[in-house]
């Protein structure tokens, strides 16, 4: 079967590798045929040449070469299956649990995986992953009927971000990031856009402008949590989303103390349910079908696919690869 690897930062090349034998599936995994795939900001900093504690990396951490890495945002049809729930032609949207999507055939956890709306575009239907995490995410929060929200990083993460806690009946969203995000911010139920780096918003909020939540939608850095406590009202709650490429963060506890805050963080839990209300979501909010995945391209052009997502601006928002 074919698949993309990584022989290099920045660098993809197509292979021909072994295809996964379905008789020797483990209970509960599931062989998919690949149609369509979607980056992650989390896939990002390997192709960057950044760590990764991937089993078939060097050592157990370190950049890895495997066959069809990084791409966990996958929709495909189920080839052969040892999940209940999956039977052979299901189409199913989810995660590639070994992050290694770019392939044509591959191997995950049935319990990532759910059935979807076919009538939409692959391409499009892919998107249904990461807004399961995201309403996953808004459940921790609690109830946020008005609250008003502050969510730095308006990448493909924190635009959904903005949209689902608007939904769910934030007084008003202020979305930060230093690309523009303007063109977009009315479909995403952004009532304010701040084009500034996380600090500088921070910096410039009075007591009676503090969000009694801020969401950091940006991961991987150290740099945009201080902002995001910073900003939070007194009594309120940052959600820290993302996968944190330190193993250890810097948090300022006097900050926390005084200002009598709530750190929360998490992965996504229940995929299969979360999945299905994922969809139930998207077909509530159509507007998302048409504004959300901003660019496609053919799986031959990945590494373009990925150096776009590398260097976000505005008008482009989430990039899907197709792999027919």
């Amino acid at each position: 079967m074919w698949a993309q690897t990584l022989r290099g930062p920045f660098r993809f090349e197509q292979v021909e590798v072994a295809a996964p034998d379905p008789a020797a599936l483990a209970p509960g995994h599931v062989l998919l045929a690949t149609r369509a795939g979607a980056i992650c900001g989390s896939d990002l900093p390997n192709f960057r040449g950044g760590v990764w504690p991937h089993p078939a990396a060097e050592d157990g951490w370190g950049a890895t070469r495997a066959p069809g890495f990084p791409m966990h945002e996958i929709l495909g049809s189920v080839v052969a299956s040892r999940h209940p729930a999956h039977s052979p032609g299901d189409l199913v949207v989810g995660w590639a649990s070994m992050f290694d999507g770019i392939a044509e055939l591959v191997v995950t956890d049935g319990e990532g995986l759910a059935r979807y709306d076919t009538g939409l575009p692959a391409t499009t239907a892919v998107m249904l992953q990461p807004l399961a995490c995201v309403l996953y995410a808004v459940e921790q929060l609690g109830d946020v009927s008005g609250r008003t929200v502050g969510v730095i990083g308006q990448g493909p993460i924190g635009l959904l971000f903005s949209h689902v806690l608007k939904v769910r009946g934030a007084a008003r969203v202020t979305g930060v990031d230093p690309v523009d995000r303007t063109d977009v911010a009315s479909a995403f139920g952004v009532d304010e856009v701040v084009t500034a780096r996380a600090e500088r918003w921070a910096g410039s909020l009075s007591d009676a402008d503090r969000p009694s939540v801020v969401v950091e939608a940006v991961g991987h850095q150290i740099s945009t949590l201080q902002p995001a406590l910073d900003a939070v009202a007194p009594g309120g709650q940052v959600f820290y989303f993302g996968v944190p490429d330190d193993p250890v963060y810097p948090l300022d506890m006097m900050t926390m103390l005084r200002k009598n805050l709530t750190l929360r963080s998490g992965i996504t839990l229940e995929r299969r349910r979360v999945l299905a209300d994922a969809g139930t979501h998207l077909a509530a909010h159509p507007v998302l079908q048409e504004c959300y995945v901003s660019h496609v391209h053919p799986v031959a052009d990945v590494q373009s696919a990925f150096s776009a997502a590398n260097a976000p601006r505005p008008g482009q928002v989430k990039i899907a690869v197709d792999m027919t």
